[in-house]
């Protein structure tokens, strides 16, 4: 992770975000997270759009809105050239860590039913699964629901650490 900073959005941001969400978490799907819509969470004073920046380019980025007992989490996403490098853990541990402090302590999200990678990814952080919604994602594919507590140890469920 020493390649990348993680910071908060700039408006300038909002273009190649709104790409790399087409690309990498639309695919497949009419687009509904364009510059537009991500500059709007840019400005909002209860969204946080945070970005992995590497030397040369924006390498991850996620988009959470808080309320006041939940946030939710609308994005997350790293291009594939800059993945298994700690760029997502990353990314959500700092947005995690601003819930906690903003006493904001349940998480909740929705991803691809089919995207085995990103259940693991979550799971591992100790998000548990709630439920499926068929056709959540524009009548085409089911979204799987997950939260988390983060008062709760980021350690999954069923997972040991032992001294090595």
């Amino acid at each position: 992770m020493d390649d990348y900073r993680i910071e908060l959005a700039r408006r300038a941001d909002a273009a190649p975000i709104a790409r790399m969400s087409e690309r990498y978490v639309e695919a497949g799907l009419k687009p509904a997270w364009g510059a537009v819509r991500i500059g709007w969470y840019i400005r909002d004073p209860d969204s946080v759009v945070l970005t992995a920046r590497g030397p040369d380019d924006i390498a991850g980025f996620a988009i959470m809105r808080f309320g006041d007992e939940t946030a939710h989490l609308n994005l997350l996403a790293v291009a594939p050239g800059h993945r298994r490098r700690g760029v997502a853990r990353h990314l959500l541990t700092w947005l995690e860590d601003s819930a906690l402090t903003a006493g904001t302590f349940v998480i909740g999200l929705e991803l691809r039913a089919d995207n085995a990678v990103a259940r693991t990814f979550y799971a591992s952080l100790g998000y548990l699964e709630t439920g499926e919604v068929p056709g959540y994602y524009q009548g085409i594919e089911s979204a799987i629901r997950l939260r988390r507590d983060v008062r709760v140890s980021r350690e999954a469920p069923g997972t040991r650490h032992t001294s090595p």
